[in-house]
């Protein structure tokens, strides 16, 4: 009888401490990046993995899977959709064929300078387009700079309207982009990023655009020294998570991922804005040549497509409202 019931303990013993594991094993939620490891946007999930796992005392983890190995920024937001992965950091210009309001950010020129985008995004309209994610499955978790995007090319550099004429520019999957560039009189050609390299580097494309982060840490300065600074589009990214996982998570590690995606937010802008001039000098060394444009003709010639977009017009007035 008494080894009967030390037997019995020792199992609702093993019982007691297999449930204690189970309860503290903590929950992993995958995080995609497109961007590699050096660029401050990955520095910055990074940064937002440990806040999440030091404010949920190690009961959440976030990893993060930069250099795109779970896919380009498209199929990112697909899989975060359909609940495959938990999280991802994305840009708004391919965000924007899933979520229509945020394509406000995407269109050319619609913010007169950085200090005027984050008095846009940190207050009610950017609040309120974040608040629109849920409509697609998502939460919107905060706002990233990615920087002044630019063009550069190949073989000649772009020194004004007139020398985009012709030329195939490689875009992101946007509407927008796609008719910015043919407003400008390009080819837009749409790749994926990580098909850039190669197509500058084989004639396929002539030239593409994006910041000097993103232009230094891809390598795409090798082969394409020209550098023009006409700043056209200076969309956000954004770090998106599926609705149904985020809502599926006790209100107090909700609360922590939130704390989190803000405190990163606000690291990542002084990050990557350092890191701007800091790729503008790194490139200019290995020679690039940089070269200024009337911004006026670009602005003007792109004019129209605000037209193509009359859903926006409200929004509009009260981003140019805040200049």
């Amino acid at each position: 009888m008494k080894k009967s019931f030390v037997l019995v303990l020792t199992v609702v013993f093993v019982m007691v401490l297999s449930v204690s594991a189970i309860a503290k094993k903590p929950i992993v939620l995958k995080l995609a990046e497109n961007q590699p490891v050096n660029n401050p946007v990955t520095v910055a999930d990074e940064y937002f993995a440990e806040l999440v796992k030091e404010k949920t005392n190690g009961n959440v983890i976030v990893e993060v899977y930069p250099g795109a190995v779970l896919g380009e920024e498209v199929d990112s937001i697909q899989q975060v959709r359909a609940g495959v992965i938990a999280m991802a950091r994305v840009n708004t210009v391919p965000l924007a064929e899933f979520i229509p309001e945020v394509g406000v950010f995407t269109l050319p020129y619609i913010f007169a300078n950085t200090d005027h985008k984050w008095e846009v995004l940190d207050g009610p309209i950017g609040n309120s387009v974040l608040e629109s994610f849920e409509k697609a499955g998502l939460v919107g978790l905060n706002y990233y700079e990615a920087g002044s995007r630019n063009f550069y090319t190949v073989k000649k550099p772009i020194k004004s309207l007139a020398d985009l004429k012709g030329l195939k520019i490689r875009v992101q999957p946007s509407e927008i982009s796609l008719e910015m560039v043919r407003l400008l009189g390009g080819i837009p050609t749409p790749l994926s990023y990580g098909e850039v390299y190669s197509a500058l580097q084989t004639g396929v494309i002539d030239g593409a655009e994006n910041d000097f982060v993103s232009y230094y840490t891809s390598s795409h300065y090798e082969v394409a020294p020209y550098y023009t600074l006409d700043g056209h589009l200076s969309p956000p990214a954004v770090t998106i998570m599926n609705k149904d996982i985020f809502y599926d998570l006790p209100k107090e590690y909700q609360q922590a991922i939130l704390e989190a995606a803000k405190e990163a937010q606000s690291f990542e802008i002084e990050e990557m804005l350092a890191f701007e001039e800091e790729s503008r000098e790194i490139v200019v060394a290995a020679g690039v040549q940089i070269f200024e444009v009337d911004v006026v003709e670009f602005q003007e010639a792109v004019e129209p497509i605000y037209d193509m977009y009359p859903e926006y017009t409200e929004i509009i007035e009260q981003i140019r409202a805040l200049q």
